[in-house]
């Protein structure tokens, strides 16, 4: 099984990106589906979070906004929770790769080159698109004010530097037709006679 490393900055057409991959019969691991689950209701990051941070669970599911506002621009904050939410994402993704049976698996990274690597990574893809269309498509969000959206985007290796990291890069700026091309392309290539992987990294990280 090849498994790429699915990486990119808030605003950069990722999810859209990992829809791309599922479309073409890869297994897919979706990071922000995995915390949603791990917030939800009987999730297994619900009692931990609670207990870090007092009246952030709302009919016992996490509050996403109470806790953004809780941790967005305070960086101890934000360790303390990266400290109970990275473990069980990790946990999480190995329980798909145990189950994952397709020729190409997925995994949505987002703090790949944040993280420091991960050493099952095959190949590392990156969503990228100009600034402006970064900020317009984050913005969009709901509960992201800019100053919100500025913190974040501090915290995240720049585009550039991610680019110059990666093996394949998807521009996703030029619509679904033109990325769903650059993905058939990248699977092709990776199929392709002589391909091999990237050197291994020494470190897994969510």
């Amino acid at each position: 099984m090849i498994i790429i490393g699915l990486t990119g900055s808030i605003g950069m057409g990722k999810s859209a990106t990992l829809a791309l991959f599922a479309e073409q019969g890869c297994a897919v691991y979706d990071a922000d589906a995995a915390v949603h689950a791990l917030y939800a209701k009987g999730g297994a990051a619900v009692a931990p979070v609670e207990a870090a941070f007092p009246g952030v669970t709302k009919d016992g599911a996490i509050d996403r906004a109470e806790l953004s506002a809780r941790v967005i621009g305070k960086p101890d904050q934000m360790r303390l929770l990266e400290s109970i939410v990275h473990p069980l994402v990790r946990i999480s993704r190995e329980q798909f790769m145990a189950k994952a049976t397709t020729p190409v698996a997925v995994l949505d990274i987002p703090l790949l080159f944040e993280g420091g690597g991960d050493d099952r990574i095959d190949t590392i893809v990156v969503c990228s698109a100009p600034v402006q269309t970064q900020l317009e498509r984050a913005l969009q969000r709901p509960n992201l004010p800019y100053e919100k959206l500025a913190a974040i985007i501090s915290k995240q290796t720049p585009d550039w530097e991610k680019r110059a990291g990666a093996d394949y890069v998807v521009d996703t700026s030029r619509g679904e037709a033109d990325a769903r091309e650059q993905v058939i392309s990248i699977l092709n290539h990776m199929n392709a006679p002589g391909w091999r992987p990237r050197a291994k990294q020494s470190k897994t990280h969510s």
